[in-house]
């Protein structure tokens, strides 16, 4: 006599029409269809969002799988009967209640289907020739018949991260590229104007800037970065245009200032640009040089400013290395953040220069929530003559602020 095949489960657990519907499905598959189950469980692991699996429960699927004799999954004999026991020690010390919970999960997912004996317990009834004639356990048929499903899935999955990492890549390198385009711009005073047309300054340019990156959410989809994408890509392209066409006029003037020198010094009997200029004292001069930025006593490493601060980066020439790159970064962002030179002296006087510039990077690095950057340095630097200041607390904010967008993202 056939043997009847379990529908319910045992006990006080519920039968839901997705368990039926799991069940009819796995009564469709051909017993010829063969899957890798390894395979088609990487392919669930990276659909498990879509899906609606956990990572524990995976964590369970994958001891389930280990009981199969098997590598592949293919005809009558696709259901394993592990105990509870054996099952935690497979699923690294699972404890029993968290493993009943997630096979539960792998249920009502469609992973698995429950095929329960008549006391619950899971084992297999051998014939006379030591084959199994019935097995009551896990059956793992879901797992062939939906292979080409779950494939699918994973298959999106990934196209779907590659496009959102794409993005992000794009974004990461317009800002790079905006930001060092500005700071050059200011440096080497290139007019915004072409045409009597273009945005009045570089101020106006950052502040545009920052408005498109201040739309970027702590996390996000592909579809919500791809017009913030866009609009910096134009962005980039058009001050990119700026500079350019600033070379190209810098060189025509230094083509016709070439020529003319070249016509005044014809005349051999001039040796104005021969003699050389000396003071009246005919001293000798020595330039002494600029004694390096040392770091304060009281202050943080370096390393630590930038990991807390790491916007600051995108405006240097080639990276901060040590405090004066520091101090020569902070004072091509300064005009950009609109903080005035008496403020900047102001906080200078207070906090000396290496401190004033962290708390310059800082103000920097949150942006759009300072909607003033010169008041909000006044407001610093009236708490550090009073000895209410200290960096530390600002530091380990934005650090910690950071973490956490890590973590969301």
């Amino acid at each position: 006599m056939e043997s009847h095949s379990p529908t319910t489960p045992f006990g006080r657990r519920s039968l839901t029409l997705a368990h039926v519907a799991s069940q009819a499905n796995a009564k469709e598959r051909a017993p010829e269809k063969a899957v890798h189950k390894w395979n088609i469980f990487r392919a669930i692991c990276t659909a498990k969002a879509r899906i609606g699996v956990t990572e524990r429960a995976l964590a369970v699927l994958d001891a389930l799988l280990t009981f199969h004799p098997e590598t592949v999954l293919t005809g009558e004999g696709l259901i394993v009967f592990p105990s509870n026991q054996q099952l935690c020690l497979r699923a690294h010390g699972m404890p029993p209640a968290t493993l009943r919970r997630h096979l539960a999960v792998l249920v009502d997912c469609g992973l698995v289907i429950r095929r329960d004996s008549p006391n619950g317990k899971r084992y297999a009834r051998k014939d006379r020739a030591g084959e199994i004639e019935v097995a009551f356990g896990f059956d793992l048929s879901p797992l062939v018949v939906r292979a080409e499903e779950f494939e699918a899935w994973a298959e999106q999955v990934q196209l779907e991260e590659r496009a959102l990492k794409l993005v992000r890549e794009k974004i990461t390198i317009c800002r790079r590229d905006i930001a060092k385009m500005i700071a050059t711009g200011l440096e080497e005073g290139v007019s915004t104007h072409r045409g009597g047309q273009g945005p009045a300054d570089w101020m106006e340019i950052h502040t545009l800037y920052r408005g498109i990156v201040g739309r970027i959410p702590r996390s996000a989809t592909r579809q919500v970065l791809e017009p913030i994408a866009e609009d910096l890509s134009l962005l980039a392209d058009e001050v990119l245009i700026l500079l350019e066409d600033h070379i190209k006029t810098q060189n025509m003037s230094g083509n016709e200032s070439h020529s003319e020198r070249h016509i005044q010094n014809s005349n051999p009997d001039s040796l104005t640009d021969l003699e050389p200029r000396f003071p009246e004292s005919r001293g000798v001069i020595v330039e002494l040089e600029p004694e390096p930025a040392r770091m304060p006593e009281r202050t943080y490493p370096l390393g630590m400013v930038l990991d807390a601060c790491p916007d600051i980066i995108d405006y240097s020439r080639g990276g901060i290395l040590n405090w004066r790159d520091l101090a020569a970064t902070v004072a091509v962002v300064r005009p950009m953040l609109g903080i005035s030179p008496s403020a900047w002296a102001d906080a200078l006087g207070a906090l000396g220069e290496i401190e004033a510039s962290i708390v310059v990077a800082a103000i920097l690095q949150r942006g759009e929530a300072i909607s003033s950057a010169g008041g909000y340095l006044r407001s610093l630097t009236r708490r550090a003559e009073a000895g209410e200041f200290s960096l530390g607390p600002m530091l380990m904010a934005l650090i910690g602020s950071r973490k956490r967008e890590k973590q969301r993202a």
